[in-house]
C-alpha cells in the first residue's frame, strides 16, 4: 500500500500505476483534525496500520479517484518527533569525504566523522515532493557549499527500546524517498542538517510488505541530464536491520519515527535554479527545485 498526505492533511492510498490518490481520511480514528502539529492520528496510524490495512484498503475502493496531478503531495508523515540519520553508511562516499568533500573537517581529531554513527535532525527540515529546497544565503555568503545526499528513508510503525536484529523488520511501517541536504563546513552536523526544507521526504509511504527487500533497492540522483548518485542499497556499510538495532540501544523509537540509511557516494553541490531528479526503485520519483 501506498500513503500519501495531500492537500489540508488528508490521508490518501495512491495507485501509481494509474497516477490516482484515493482520500481515505475518514477510516483513521481522529484523522478530521487537521492540524499537522496535533496530529496523534497519524501516530496512531503507524502504530496500529496492521488492525486498520483493511480499513484503508476498503475505503479507497470506495473513493472516487483524483489525478495525482490535482492535489499538493506533502511530505507522507506529520509532525515526527525524532528524524534520525546515519552518517558514513557507503565505503565510497567515506572515500569522498576523506579525500575530496571536506578534507579539513576530517583530519586528525576529526577523523571520527568517517564512522559510522546516527545523529538528529530537526523534524522542522521537513518538506515535502511539491516543495522547493530553499538554500540559505549567509552559508554561501562565506563561502560554504550546500550538498545534495539521496537516501533510503523509513518511517518506524510499532515502536520499542533496544531492538534485535532478528526482529527490527517488524518495527517498519514502510519506506519513502528521502534528501539531506546538508551545509558543509566545521561545526555539528545536526545544525548543519537542520535548515528549513533540508529534509524534503516523498513522495509517498510504502508500506514494507511491498517493498520486500530493502536491501536492493537502486537509488538515482540527477541534476538536469548529469547522474550525481547512482547505488544499491546493497552496499550499505551497516544494513538496515542493524541500524534500527543500534539506534534502539540509544534511544527508545516510537511510531511516527524517520530513520535515514545515509547517503551514497556522488554527493555535490546544488545551486539556485537546479532540479533535483531522484528515483528509488518501487517508492517513485520527486523532482525538488532549488531556490
Amino acid at each position: 500500500m501506498k500513503l500519501a498526505v495531500f492537500d489540508d492533511h488528508r490521508l490518501g492510498v495512491v495507485d501509481a500505476v494509474k497516477a490516482n490518490v484515493h482520500d481515505v481520511t475518514d477510516a483513521v480514528p481522529g484523522a478530521a483534525d487537521r492540524d499537522p502539529l496535533g496530529a496523534g492520528w497519524w501516530i496512531r496510524l503507524c502504530r496500529d496500520f496492521p488492525s486498520l490495512r483493511e480499513r484503508l484498503s476498503a475505503a479507497a475502493r470506495a473513493a472516487p479517484p483524483r489525478p495525482l496531478t490535482a492535489v499538493k503531495l506533502r511530505a507522507p508523515m506529520l509532525n515526527p518527533g525524532k528524524i534520525i540519520a546515519c552518517a558514513s553508511n557507503y565505503g565510497a562516499h567515506v572515500a569522498e569525504m576523506r579525500e575530496v568533500v571536506a578534507p579539513e573537517q576530517t583530519a586528525g581529531a576529526g577523523a571520527w566523522l568517517l564512522d559510522f554513527d546516527v545523529f538528529l535532525k530537526a523534524p522542522t527540515s521537513v518538506s515535502g515532493p511539491a516543495d522547493e529546497v530553499r538554500l540559505p544565503t549567509a552559508a554561501p555568503a562565506a563561502g560554504r557549499e550546500i550538498h545534495h545526499e539521496s537516501e533510503l528513508s523509513l518511517v518506524i510503525g510499532r515502536g520499542g527500546r533496544d531492538i534485535a536484529e532478528a526482529d527490527a523488520a517488524a518495527h517498519v511501517l514502510g519506506y519513502l524517498i528521502g534528501l539531506d541536504i546538508t551545509e558543509r563546513g566545521q561545526g555539528d552536523r545536526s545544525r548543519r542538517k537542520s535548515h528549513d526544507t533540508f529534509t524534503p521526504l516523498g513522495p509517498w509511504l510504502t508500506t514494507a510488505d511491498e517493498v520486500g527487500d530493502p536491501q536492493r533497492l537502486d537509488i538515482e540522483l540527477r541534476i538536469g541530464d548529469t547522474v550525481r548518485q547512482r547505488v544499491n542499497t546493497a552496499d550499505m556499510l551497516t544494513p538496515i536491520s542493524r541500524i534500527i538495532a543500534y539506534a534502539s540501544s540509544v534511544m527508545t523509537l516510537e511510531p511516527g519515527d524517520v530513520i535515514m540509511t545515509g547517503a551514497p557516494p556522488g554527493v555535490g553541490p546544488i545551486h539556485p535554479g537546479d532540479s533535483l531528479q531522484v528515483t528509488i526503485t518501487g517508492l517513485g520519483e520527486m523532482t525538488l527545485a532549488v531556490r
